[in-house]
């Protein structure tokens, strides 16, 4: 088994040093996160430093990325050439980015549609669904899951209760649009649109959108936590 230079370890012992249980430890090893540890003459796993750090860049990794990736990154660094493992981290960090870059311009875009006046507004400035979608550049269906999800929801027209969206309403979908872009999912917008509603929504949507840029920043932060441990990991290799 390759090891780092260190003592042979137990499971106890690991576990403590990477902050994991003995069960997740294991649980680790069966996964391929670590890789197979000795055996001593009576059947007890003999971990060494090479379990450790590669249990504490599962741990970073699974902070910037998601368990299921940060899997498949430190599983790779014991299988594949570091070739594949650097690719593996170079998109991880190019998700990232991307979610910066969308951020960003959700921040731009709120900051507009929140300055809108709305309040001098006729009957005919209402929009389709399909209008709205266009307008949008997304599926009438997509207008229609958040019309059923609370988030964005138009009025009916008799007598075939057709959907329109009023002037309010359309900036409600702009706004989940914009939000749904920096990646927020359903479930956030579900709370957080009935308060943009009842007023203060570009106070509310500030807080919304900084909170993601505090998230991207963590995840930004554990990747290069994970970098020190995955280098250790790769140079044993």
């Amino acid at each position: 088994m390759p090891t780092l230079k260190s003592s042979a370890m137990r499971t106890v012992d690991v576990a403590r040093r990477a902050g994991y249980s003995v069960q997740q430890v294991r649980n680790l090893e069966r996964d391929g996160v670590l890789p197979p540890a000795a055996r001593s003459a009576a059947g007890y796993r003999i971990y060494g430093e090479l379990h450790v750090q590669s249990a504490l860049a599962y741990r970073a990794l699974a902070a910037g990325t998601g368990p299921v990736e940060a899997k498949r990154i430190v599983r790779a660094v014991h299988e594949c050439p570091a070739s594949e493992v650097l690719a593996l981290l170079d998109a991880a960090h190019a998700r990232l980015d991307r979610e910066r870059t969308d951020l960003g311009l959700a921040k731009e875009a709120a900051a507009a549609i929140s300055a809108e006046l709305i309040d001098d507004v006729r009957p005919s400035d209402a929009m389709s669904v399909s209008e709205l979608a266009a307008a949008l550049g997304v599926r009438p269906s997509t207008l229609r899951h958040w019309d059923a999800e609370g988030l964005a929801v138009p009025d009916r027209v008799a007598p075939r209760e057709t959907r329109r969206y009023s002037p309010a309403q359309t900036r409600d979908a702009r706004i989940v649009h914009q939000l749904r872009s920096a990646g927020y999912r359903i479930d956030q917008l579900r709370t957080l649109m009935p308060g943009l509603r009842r007023g203060h929504r570009s106070e509310d949507i500030g807080a919304a959108l900084a909170a993601r840029d505090m998230s991207i920043a963590a995840r930004s932060r554990a990747l290069l936590d994970a970098a020190v441990a995955l280098g250790t990991v790769l140079g044993a290799s």
